[in-house]
């Protein structure tokens, strides 16, 4: 047990406050400077941070355009104020051309596209599909007139030569081999006219066959995306979330509940983009042959059977025949029909291509050339 006398209870008192004095004293100080560092620093709450999403449309936005077109159309119906219906033989005895309505009119369109190196734009097929004149406006406020140097209404893919001088901006072209499902989907054009318009969604599937979608006239695997693509949005960018190309908005197929969206990946508008600038076409090799995958119950695996056969096409020369059942294309195995037309467009049109068929549970070999499907007909 401790004893303090007065005097040294006083000098006790005297020691304690004045170490709480200095106590404080020095937490103070620390306060201080702690204070001192945290004004020096943007408080979080009013911190100012960009998204992803920003960030992406300030890499990409400017180089996306608007394209409106104009094209001539003429027309051979009756006025509607005639209240007549003609025979043409009627027309010809009493000279009632007159009834015709035969004044040309204009038809304006509008879409979106970007620009991927100077003065190239990359738009849709048919956002500039027989188009009399095309008028590309910048983000910048400027126009120029554009000619279309291009176009495969297969991939539905067209390039537009601005006529002007630049400087142009230019977008960043992605990967579309590296995306997955759940990745960011950034869908940038100029709906209705209006300018830069961005909606926000993820990738929903990949190598989407449009034949699934009752679309039988064109020839590619798209990305299906969730993110918004309205009327107008056609040729614009889909972007990930770095700001990079990665699809051309081409497609919506709308229906209860929501509606789809779907991107020509950038991989493969690459190749057709590069044909066009050198031969403004591009070749697609063809057979002559329509496909059905049929699933078998027993193996539960798909076999690739020909459902009908062109007349006079390669395929019909080279003794294909209906129910037969593609098993291999050069040394592509054949496990569903878009790989057979992934092997002919690999085999190309200057050579022939070796098909491994079965019919009636027998394996035959057969060569056929294929050519250009524009000569598929003729």
């Amino acid at each position: 047990m401790l004893y303090f006398g007065k005097k040294s209870l006083k000098t006790v008192k005297i020691l304690f406050a004045s170490s709480i004095a200095l106590g404080v004293s020095i937490n103070l100080d620390l306060f201080s400077s702690s204070f001192k560092q945290l004004s020096d620093q943007p408080l979080i709450g009013n911190e100012r941070r960009s998204s992803f999403i920003t960030e992406a449309i300030e890499k990409t936005g400017p180089a996306v355009v608007t394209i409106d077109t104009q094209r001539l159309v003429r027309s051979n119906s009756i006025s509607k104020d005639s209240g007549i219906l003609l025979d043409p033989y009627f027309e010809r005895f009493f000279g009632l051309k007159q009834l015709y309505d035969n004044q040309p009119r204009i038809e304006q369109g509008q879409g979106s596209g970007f620009i991927i190196k100077s003065g190239i734009v990359v738009t849709n097929a048919h956002v500039v599909n027989k188009s009399d004149k095309l008028i590309v406006g910048l983000k910048d406020g400027r126009k120029f007139a554009g000619k279309v140097i291009g176009q495969d209404v297969l991939t539905d893919l067209a390039v537009i030569k601005l006529e002007g001088k630049g400087p142009w901006p230019k977008a960043i072209l992605g990967n579309s081999d590296e995306i997955k499902v759940g990745d960011w989907a950034i869908a940038v054009g100029n709906p209705y006219g209006l300018e830069n318009t961005v909606t926000l969604g993820i990738i929903s599937n990949l190598n989407r066959n449009v034949s699934q979608l009752g679309i039988y006239d064109k020839k590619i695997k798209l990305i299906q995306t969730d993110a918004a693509i309205n009327p107008g949005n056609s040729g614009g960018p889909l972007l990930n979330n770095k700001g990079e190309v990665i699809g051309i908005n081409t497609l919506i197929r709308s229906g209860p509940g929501a509606g789809l969206s779907f991107a020509i990946p950038i991989n493969k508008a690459k190749s057709i983009i590069n044909e066009l600038l050198i031969n403004g076409k591009v070749v697609h090799p063809m057979i002559g042959i329509s496909l059905i995958n049929e699933i078998s119950l027993d193996t539960n695996k798909i076999k690739v059977k020909v459902g009908y056969v062109v007349p006079n096409s390669p395929a019909e020369k080279g003794g294909i025949l209906v129910n037969d059942i593609i098993v291999k294309v050069e040394k592509s195995i054949i496990s569903q029909s878009s790989d057979v037309v992934d092997a002919v467009n690999k085999n190309g049109i200057d050579k022939f291509a070796k098909i491994l068929i079965e019919r009636n549970n027998r394996l035959i070999n057969i060569s056929v050339r294929p050519i250009d499907i524009r000569d598929l007909q003729k």
